[in-house]
Parts: structure tokens; C-alpha cells; sequence
């Protein structure tokens, strides 16, 4: 089978249909991106949309850019696809608009309802597969033509797409309240946290960061040193997202011998590290230091004093936006001097703000539980919607 074509046995085909390519039934408009020059904010000629970036559910979301110069078009009610990593996703144009060539538009013939259309794409998405590119996986206007479709006629495939739309009420509607309640889970628990430090009793102290705790940058090690095990985790922003790491450093992608190293540029135990320098301050990702870590020049620590019960700290700091104190005209950026006006309030008794932990971790507790079954039951329905489309394409509806 080639890349980009959908085989679709006739045991699977809805009520009394046949497997047609979709450049039988469809029109395959490929985008075409117009120079940069002729892009603007101003609204003047046509929204322009290079890709997925303004995708939603169903329908494009708003333009951020317009063209003066209009390449390939698409309508209102065209079915747009994208064609460049990732390959396959789908939403409707809401209006006449320029494509880039990250889109390809699919305008449907009467033979073929555009729900339904849509709705195949749905189901399929992770099947369509384009051409491995050094850059980008894509598929193309050909590929896309080659696409097997089955189409029973117009009434049954008005049939399926109602059954689809009841569906898909009752499944998105259960996944919005379910949304809604793992939202007021995590803002219960920030609610109680902000609580806390908001209202400090009278033997709290407030102090700037610089008096109560050590800011430490990273540091450049020389790749020859780079091993794929070691006794010290060498940490950079992109590790603080593997799973093993979304509270606590307990791996890398790089490690260190300590023997090969200065002992200085190790980060203590206690410590909590956050990226210092380009957009990905705005994930405003910290994390807990548990084992020897050193960490690139991207990467920051801030390591609490005696004074401070470092989990106490990281609870305190997670209430903290980075992006208030970053600067930089074009890359944002954390130095030591950002936190001079960065005031912490605490007890003076270590046992009380030790004691604010364990109420804090009890809460923190019960919420990921929460979360966890939440995050569960979305997933459920995710994949009830996957087989509902699963049996509408199979005739089974």
C-alpha cells in the first residue's frame, strides 16, 4: 500500500456503500506558502494559516497573520488537513482563507456528505501516514487523492453522521464536567496553598530570596565528559519533562562521573532547579533536586538556607511565576539580580513551617488522587468516541 492510502476492506464498508479514492469524489487543493514579505497583522488580504497551530476541536480557530498576496485558497466548510508533521489532524475552514503549505483543503462533491468526510478523517487519523522527510514527515496532494473512502449513499451517510453528532453530545458534554472537575481540584488546592502564604501569623518573617537562599547557574561540561550512565544526573530544561521527573530530578538523558568533575558544580539535595532562558520559563517547570545533579547553562538553582525547610520552600515556590521577573529584550532571561525585589514569607519555627508541609503534602495527595481518576475517566471517553467511529465505519451503527 503507499504511504498516504487508506485500505478499507469491503467487510468493513457502512450499509451499501463501495470504496471510492477521494480525488474521485473530492477536490484536493495543496497550500502554497506566499513570501514573507506579504505577511502582516493588519488584517489586509486573506487570514493566512500555515498549519495546525490555530486548530481546535472541530472548527479553525481565529488568524494571527494575513497575506496581501493569496496563493491557495480555501473556503468556508472545506476540510482542512494538515500535511506536515503532524500528518492527518483535521478542522473545517469557517471563511475564505490563504493555506500555507502545512494545509491541504478537501472540498467535497455531492456525492459525499463533509460530516461524514470528517468524521473518516477522525477515525483515521492515525493511519494516514506520509513520506519520512529529513525535516518534517508530510504527505502530499497525490497521497491525499489516493485515499480509499467508503461511501454508501447520501441518506445512509446522513444517518451515520446523526447517530455521530447524538454521540458525541452526550460523550463531550460528560468530558467537559469531567474537565471541569479536575480544574477545581488543582484550584482547591492552590486556593488553600495561596491561603497560607497570604495570611502569615505573627511569628512569620519576610525576607528577600538572596538573604535565605543560594541562587546557583549552570554550568558547561565538555561533551567529552557526557556519559550514558554516571553517578551524577547532567540535567538540562528538556529532562524536567520525562515521566520519572515531573516533581523530582530522578533521571536525565546525560550523566557524569563525579571524579571528572568539579565538585562545586554539583547541585545539593534540597535544591530546586527551573529553566533560566527562553520560552521555557513560560512552562514555569520546577523541579525537586534528590541525587547528585549538575545542570546546563539554560538551567538555574535556587538551594534554601538552614532558615528554610526545603520542602516548604518548593511548596511556596510553585505558587511563584517565573515570567514576572524575566527580562531580555528578545530572549527571555533569569539571572541572580532578577530576584532582588523577591521577598519569601515564612515561620521562624522550622517545626511550624515543617508542620504547614504535611498538611500541604496530605492535600497535595488527595488531589493527585483526584486527578488521577479524572485524567482516567477523560481517557475513557476518548476512547468511547473512538468506538463509536470505530462501528460507524464498520456498519455497525
Amino acid at each position: 500500500m503507499d504511504n498516504g492510502q487508506l485500505g478499507i476492506g469491503n467487510s468493513c464498508l457502512p450499509k451499501g456503500g463501495e470504496v471510492k479514492k477521494l480525488g474521485e469524489v473530492c477536490t484536493v487543493i495543496a497550500g502554497q506558502s506566499p513570501e514573507g514579505k506579504y505577511y502582516n497583522t493588519e488584517q489586509i488580504g486573506l487570514p493566512f494559516y500555515q498549519g495546525k497551530k490555530e486548530f481546535t476541536a472541530k472548527y479553525l480557530g481565529n488568524p494571527t497573520k494575513w497575506t496581501s498576496k493569496i496563493t491557495k485558497e480555501a473556503i468556508e466548510s472545506d476540510i482542512l488537513m494538515s500535511v506536515r508533521a503532524p500528518v492527518g489532524p483535521v478542522n473545517f475552514s469557517t471563511q475564505k482563507i490563504c493555506i500555507g503549505r502545512g494545509l491541504a483543503a478537501i472540498r467535497v462533491n455531492r456525492t459525499i456528505n463533509k460530516e461524514y468526510l470528517y468524521n473518516f478523517f477522525v477515525k483515521h487519523e492515525n493511519e494516514i501516514t506520509g513520506n519520512a522527510g529529513a525535516v518534517f514527515n508530510s504527505i502530499n496532494k497525490s497521497q491525499i487523492e489516493a485515499i480509499e473512502v467508503p461511501i454508501p449513499p447520501l441518506p445512509e451517510q446522513k444517518r451515520i453522521v446523526a447517530i455521530l453528532d447524538k454521540a458525541f453530545t452526550v460523550i463531550d458534554k460528560a468530558k467537559a464536567n469531567t474537565e471541569k472537575n479536575l480544574a477545581n481540584a488543582k484550584e482547591l488546592f492552590e486556593s488553600y496553598l495561596n491561603g497560607i502564604f497570604e495570611n502569615p501569623g505573627k511569628d512569620w518573617e519576610e525576607k528577600r530570596i538572596h538573604e535565605v537562599c543560594e541562587l546557583k547557574s549552570g554550568a558547561t561540561i565538555s561533551p567529552s565528559l557526557e556519559r550514558n550512565e554516571g553517578d551524577v544526573l547532567y540535567t538540562k530544561v528538556g529532562d524536567m519533562n520525562l515521566p520519572e521527573n515531573l516533581v523530582e530530578m530522578n533521571t536525565s538523558s546525560r550523566f557524569v562521573n563525579s571524579n571528572e568533575i568539579k565538585i562545586k558544580q554539583i547541585i545539593p539535595e534540597g535544591a530546586i532547579i527551573f529553566p533560566k532562558r527562553g520560552g521555557a520559563i513560560a512552562t514555569n517547570k520546577k523541579r525537586k533536586i534528590v541525587k547528585p545533579t549538575i545542570v546546563d547553562l539554560n538551567t538555574m538553582a535556587i538551594i534554601p538556607s538552614k532558615k528554610i525547610d526545603k520542602d516548604y520552600f518548593f511548596h511556596w515556590f510553585q505558587l511563584f511565576d517565573l515570567n514576572d521577573i524575566s527580562n531580555g529584550a528578545n530572549v527571555p532571561q533569569i539571572n541572580n539580580y532578577s530576584f532582588d525585589e523577591v521577598y519569601i514569607p515564612y515561620p521562624v519555627s522550622l517545626k511550624e513551617q515543617q508542620a504547614i508541609v504535611q498538611k500541604l503534602d496530605a492535600l497535595s495527595e488527595e488531589t493527585r488522587k483526584l486527578e488521577t481518576i479524572y485524567s482516567k475517566k477523560i481517557g475513557n471517553l476518548e476512547e468511547l468516541k473512538k468506538s463509536v467511529l470505530q462501528k460507524a465505519f464498520k456498519g455497525e451503527l
